[in-house]
């Protein structure tokens, strides 16, 4: 396991952009082969997967709501991977949580990553 933690969050209106940051305390060989999710649960829901990035930094998969708004990268130097988000919606809003997953292959399912943040809130108002 590894340690996460988010940043980002905030209070926007519908058609604005927030970029997420999550940043891994471990050395880069080792955040370098993790895959890394995003997942937002919002109240009285479950969690969902939005995106994830394997450790190849080159596959990448998305939630289909979410395709051509949101961008997920990662950059190694810096132990962080990032969830640029545009043309936010309402629905977006939710508690945004960091993942990572050891094999580096990851996942559509929260259940295979075995390292989580403690989350950052996004609010979209209308």
């Amino acid at each position: 396991q590894v340690q996460l933690k988010e940043s980002g969050g905030g209070l926007v209106q519908a058609g604005d952009s927030l970029t997420l940051s999550c940043t891994c305390t471990a050395a880069e060989r080792v955040f370098n082969s993790y895959a890394v999710g995003w997942f937002r649960q919002a109240p009285g829901r479950e969690r969902e997967i939005v995106s994830f990035i394997r450790s190849n930094g080159a596959d990448i998969w998305y939630r289909e709501s979410v395709k051509g708004r949101f961008t997920l990268s990662r950059d190694n130097a810096k132990n962080t991977a990032y969830l640029q988000m545009n043309n936010l919606k309402p629905d977006d809003t939710a508690i945004y949580y960091c993942a990572g997953e050891s094999t580096g292959w990851g996942s559509q399912s929260p259940s295979r990553f075995d390292s989580w943040g403690q989350g950052t809130q996004v609010t979209v108002s209308s």
